[in-house]
């Protein structure tokens, strides 16, 4: 039985996060028969350069889109108005909509959504991750200054509410499902739903490429990737493939990644570093010899699923990453798509890439195990099968 839903994101469909993991999904929805709007918040220096261009991709997929503008100053103060904000136009939307189901995609959707259950409303709590724990980890907050401790207790508390009383819960891995069910009373079972990779987006031309011996990166370089680890790796990598090259496809400044690059003998000439919109991303990862991620091991990290992790093995490259995170690990034994590394030294970096070196990497075999666990599709279905059940 079609819905009508009101997805509230935080982040916005002009950040390439909105474009990857919100936008196709919801697209895919409509397709089969959801009525959906969609309910944002935008940064205000990417909400007017690409607002044009977002309204057009909603539009032609019948999304109704009601962005708002995201504010980030004063910390604390500017969320608690953002939360009131969001809440409002629910409000506003919800009487004229009549919405069944509020799908809130993280924890600030999930205050403006929640109390909506006492009207009727179905309420799908889309985790995304550990919030609370991920501003902790990532030394965003800091526990020590009482406000921040303060802020850290009350999510807490509001996730214990929102895991025992919600309608259903959506988790990234299994690796967090399975501490949440054994951390809390679960009343129905928590869907698992990895961060998803449109096979007709990241998809290998089919002409001949020459491979090269590129490394290959994509995305953002902030809080929890370990940049310096991945320059101290490649370093190593040139002494078995000198004339190989760094891709990284991120919105980061090529000064960001060469500012670091000269401790480890790194310089401009070994790099590519540039930017590409969604549709040019796969051709840039298409012909190098592997891609790459390093993630700081932490609690909250066992709730991540990286988004890279899916688009660089669809386009059949195995990756090199670390242990820790997510169901990453579990990613690469199953489908034999890449090589883990427990610690970083050059000594630990050498016998990963002589182990690369070793292996015999298929790469229809990494593609048929993406579209296996990744696929846009089959996470969709899942979706879709969750809004027919409330």
């Amino acid at each position: 039985m079609a819905k009508n839903v009101c997805f509230i994101s935080y982040d916005g469909m002009t950040d390439p996060l909105g474009q990857s993991q919100v936008l196709p999904y919801l697209k895919l929805l409509v397709q089969k028969g959801h009525t959906i709007h969609l309910l944002s918040f935008e940064k205000p220096e990417r909400f007017e350069p690409l607002r044009t261009e977002i309204d057009k991709i909603c539009k032609e997929a019948n999304i109704v889109w009601h962005p708002k503008l995201y504010t980030k100053k004063p910390p604390i103060l500017s969320t608690i108005k953002d939360i009131r904000v969001m809440t409002k136009t629910l409000m506003e939307l919800h009487k004229s909509q009549h919405f069944d189901i509020l799908h809130a995609r993280s924890y600030i959707s999930m205050m403006a959504a929640f109390p909506f259950r006492k009207n009727g409303l179905k309420v799908i709590f889309d985790m995304r991750g550990f919030w609370a724990d991920e501003r902790i980890d990532g030394a965003i907050w800091n526990l020590k200054i009482p406000v921040f401790k303060w802020v850290y207790n009350f999510f807490k508390k509001k996730e214990k509410l929102w895991l025992e009383n919600t309608d259903a819960i959506v988790s990234l891995t299994y690796a967090a499902a399975d501490y949440l069910n054994l951390s809390f009373k679960i009343p129905k079972p928590i869907q698992v739903i990895p961060c998803c990779t449109d096979e007709t987006v990241f998809k290998p031309s089919g002409t001949t490429i020459n491979r090269s011996d590129d490394l290959v990166y994509v995305g953002s370089l902030g809080t929890w990737y370990l940049l310096d680890e991945m320059l101290e790796f490649f370093s190593v990598w040139k002494e078995f493939y000198p004339q190989s090259k760094f891709r990284f496809i991120t919105l980061e400044s090529k000064e960001f990644v060469l500012n670091s690059a000269s401790k480890y003998g790194l310089n401009a000439e070994d790099f590519e570093i540039a930017p590409a919109k969604r549709h040019e991303v796969a051709a840039r990862i298409e012909g190098a010899a592997a891609g790459i991620f390093f993630l700081k091991k932490s609690f909250s990290k066992m709730a991540s699923s990286p988004v890279k992790q899916g688009e660089i093995m669809t386009m059949g490259l195995p990756i090199f990453c670390n242990t820790g995170v997510g169901d990453s690990s579990m990613i690469i034994k199953k489908y034999h798509s890449g090589i883990l590394i427990d610690e970083y030294t050059k000594n630990a970096y050498r016998l990963a890439i002589e182990s690369y070196r070793q292996e015999r990497f298929n790469s229809e075999e990494i593609k048929a195990g993406a579209n296996e666990y990744f696929s846009l599709a089959e996470g969709v279905e899942k979706y879709h099968r969750l809004y027919e059940s409330l």
